[in-house]
């Protein structure tokens, strides 16, 4: 654009005093090559997304024009091309060396008056709206940055809690020599940009005062799975620049999007984070900013209220549904905003695409695989679904970088852009600091290698030059293993899978893989079982937490405490856990049908969780005893049921997820089904009501002599097949010694089978199965077929096989 298009959008007549600034109501998204993405975005959503509740505060931009007139007008553009005549970017030493003369050139050169003037008479303005010297944010704003496919995050500075127009005008000359930065310089070409083709400009915005209040990142897409129906938001005290960084471990809450804009409240998942330090404004110090401990009370509280949690949410939504609509294809977004302390409100302060799982092929599902176990160094989060090894290279200070080898795993506190020349060159990342949304996060996602960020202890507990493998493939947990263990990559085109007339469901225990696992071509969920949840995520036995001041055990009953922090009513605990477990499974896979187990531990499993022993009888053989359905309307134990059933209906009423199916296990006699669904209606739980359905597990010879009388009372049946073998051929099948007699494949379990599908489907009732045979056996799976079955529940590393083994049974391979 030229001086006189941006003339002519102001209404101004001097080339040289109107051209170098605009308001952010006066540009919009197709204003990058003038104001750079940030400021472009910005005045995008001021224009645009106001007129939807979305709150920006106000401010301007110095154009790709004025940085342009600084650098000619001044005659330091020949210097900087000999300067840069001179580099090799691959070595750091010479890298350092370009960018802080390049640097140096930029500072040490007048800016000239007509732009100070320009920058004087807006800020000016600002104050008159917002008061005298207000506070500003003074933001770096490059004209190649925010694309689609690449970020330009971090590259250039940020200068927070800026007033006074001397110290506005400081702000805008460092942001132009920052476009020079090391980061700056070595990502451009990693990216394949010209230094000089690309101009920055200078956005100053109304700081919002978050320094007394909160602040983070948010994402339209899971960043770590891609899944594009959820939105992820982080937040933590004080200003963002700790979270963008990674000096704190921030809360993290998932929301899903699909049920949120129908007007339910579906946070799916909320992960409290350390938050130990807050950035706050340096009154009368000699900063602009400063860090300072949070209290611990403050640091055991969630920093985000679920109203505020779903407005943020509702917010991605929106830019996000506009950003594609402009850009005419799906737009990820990943949003920087913050609440400010004197008002109350929350304000988006930046937008940008989000640039890595957005730009992944969807017809490729690759898998790494673990084939060995060691000892574990340290765990964090894990960032990206990966496995990368190496050699350790522990690196606390920036000018320790020229230390790093290719091909080593990098170990530090934290990362920040200045790190980023040797991150390319890492095969893995571990910090001690940072959460999923912090620079290490989002870098290693960009450069396609694993990251453990939040660890605490990573530079302590690994020891220099150490082998390690870092695991990033086995769930939200990342695990630092010593030594270069064995893994393998599994790679499957999804693209020419066949489609087939029997549903191919999955079976999922474990919520932190759903989103994941749902990439996997399937038609729902066969199983997902709350025994994972509560072993794995609750820990403690509903009864012992519905009478916690009753329990005997001390040390139990503080272990209880400490896992409970932050819940003075303790059942909540295991309710709030029960229902954000379901929740990911049924989100990962909405609004395919998801057939949920309610929990069917035996009385020895029972009593080993915190607390169990007081509540759980000693059985000779708890295999089948009080166990499944007969636990649910006992009196000894249906309180507890109740907890579960306040799980189901808070997944479904209130968050939206009807697709949620209950499942009830081991029930013996049609009598206890009926019972069990009268207790279920007593939490809300109506059968038929809001399009509720109930299965039953069909795993005790009763269930297949009476299908008939079953079907009167449930909507549906699922073989087990590994009970339904044990009490059909009279053996214990945790037994050692009768194990060779165990296979399901016998022929009195097959004719079981095959006489219970014929029953129900005349019942006009469905009928499924979720046991482990069609994963072991492809010859099982084929009979399933021939008996007409209307679903197989399969294992996630069996499914694509046996998918095509059923396939082939279908069209009489």
């Amino acid at each position: 654009m030229t001086c006189t298009d941006i003339l002519g959008r102001k209404g101004g007549t001097d080339c040289k005093e109107d051209a170098f600034v605009l308001w952010f109501d006066q540009v919009g998204i197709a204003d990058i090559p003038l104001v750079g993405g940030k400021n472009a975005s910005l005045g995008e959503m001021i224009r645009e997304l106001k007129v939807k509740g979305v709150s920006v505060p106000n401010g301007f931009a110095t154009t790709a024009h004025a940085y342009r007139y600084f650098i000619q007008a001044s005659g330091i553009d020949d210097k900087l091309r000999q300067l840069f005549a001179m580099l090799d970017v691959e070595n750091i030493n010479s890298l350092r060396c370009v960018g802080k003369q390049a640097r140096s050139l930029i500072l040490n050169t007048p800016m000239p008056i007509v732009i100070q003037e320009a920058i004087g008479r807006a800020y000016a303005q600002l104050c008159g709206e917002y008061g005298v010297e207000t506070d500003v944010a003074v933001r770096s704003s490059a004209t190649a940055e925010d694309l689609p496919d690449a970020s330009f995050a971090g590259q250039q500075e940020t200068y927070l809690n800026v007033h006074g127009l001397s110290t506005v005008l400081m702000a805008c000359q460092k942001c132009f020599a920052s476009i020079f930065t090391d980061r700056a310089i070595s990502y451009r070409t990693i990216k394949g940009f010209d230094h000089f083709s690309i101009a920055l400009s200078v956005g100053v915005q109304k700081m919002v005062r978050s320094d007394l209040a909160t602040s983070g990142v948010m994402f339209s897409i899971d960043t770590e799975t891609g899944f594009r129906n959820a939105a992820l938001v982080t937040a933590a005290y004080g200003l963002g620049e700790n979270v963008v960084q990674g000096a704190v471990n921030p809360d993290e809450y998932l929301v899903f999007k699909p049920t949120l804009k129908q007007g339910f409240r579906p946070i799916i998942s909320k992960r409290m984070g350390s938050k130990e330090i807050k950035m706050i404004y340096d009154l009368g110090g000699s900063k602009l900013t400063k860090n300072v401990s949070v209290p611990t009370s403050e640091q055991n509280c969630f920093a985000l209220s679920d109203d505020e949690i779903l407005q943020l949410a509702k917010w991605a939504v929106i830019i996000e549904d506009h950003y594609s609509l402009v850009r005419g294809q799906d737009s990820p977004m990943d949003i920087e905003w913050a609440k400010d302390g004197e008002t109350g409100k929350l304000f988006i302060v930046q937008a940008r695409p989000e640039t890595v799982e957005s730009q992944k092929s969807q017809s490729v599902l690759r898998n790494y695989h673990l084939q060995e176990q060691s000892k574990v160094l340290t765990t964090g989060r894990a960032v990206g679904a990966m496995i990368g090894q190496g050699k350790a290279r522990i690196i606390l200070d920036a000018p320790n970088l020229d230390q790093f080898q290719a091909g080593e795993v990098l170990v530090t506190n934290k990362t920040d852009p200045d790190w980023e020349p040797i991150m390319k060159k890492a095969s893995a990342i571990v910090t001690n600091q940072g959460g999923r949304t912090c620079h290490a996060a989002i870098i290693a996602r960009e450069l396609g290698i694993p990251a453990i960020v939040g660890c605490g202890d990573a530079s302590s507990a690994i020891a220099n030059g150490q082998a390690i493998t870092v695991s990033c493939a086995e769930g939200e947990e990342g695990r630092v293993y010593t030594g270069l263990l064995p893994f393998e990559i599994e790679e499957t085109n999804l693209d020419h899978l066949p489609r087939t007339r029997t549903k191919i469901l999955m079976n999922v225990g474990n919520p932190e893989v759903a989103f994941g696992l749902s990439a996997i071509p399937c038609d729902g969920v066969g199983l997902a079982r709350f025994e994972f949840i509560i072993a794995n995520h609750i820990k403690a036995h509903p009864l012992a937490l519905i009478h916690f001041d009753q329990l005997k055990d001390f040390f139990e009953k503080q272990q209880i405490a400490r896992l409970t922090v932050g819940y003075p009513h303790k059942p909540d605990f295991f309710v709030d856990k029960l229902t954000s477990g379901v929740a990911m499974i049924a989100a990962a896979f909405y609004p395919k049908p998801v057939v949920v187990r309610m929990s069917d531990f035996k009385s020895n499993e029972y009593a080993n969780l915190l607390g169990g022993k007081q509540f759980e009888p000693s059985e000779e053989n708890p295999m089948i005893g009080w166990r499944g359905a007969s636990r649910y309307y006992d009196p000894k134990y249906s309180e507890a049921y109740g907890l579960e059933c306040q799980a189901i209906k808070r997944v479904r009423d209130q968050m939206g997820l009807t697709n949620v199916i209950p499942m009830i296990p081991f029930c013996r006699t049609p009598d206890e089904g009926r019972k069990v669904l009268a207790e279920m209606e007593k939490h809300g739980l109506k059968r038929g009501e809001n399009g509720l359905q109930v299965y039953v597990m069909c795993e005790i010879p009763s269930n297949v002599i009476l299908a008939e009388q079953f079907s009167e009372v449930f909507d549906g049946f699922s073989i087990g097949s590994n009970d339904l073998t044990q009490l059909t051929l009279g053996l214990d099948r945790d037994s050692a010694l009768i194990a060779h007699i165990f296979d399901e494949r016998n022929e009195a379990v097959k004719q079981m089978i095959s006489m219970v599908i014929a029953k129900v489907k005349e019942c006009d009732r469905k009928i499924g199965i979720c046991g482990q045979a069609p994963s072991d056996y492809p010859e099982f799976a084929r009979f399933l077929v021939k008996e007409g079955i209307d679903s197989i529940s399969l294992n996630p590393d069996s499914l694509l096989k046996t998918m095509l083994a059923i396939a082939a049974a279908e069209s009489g391979q």
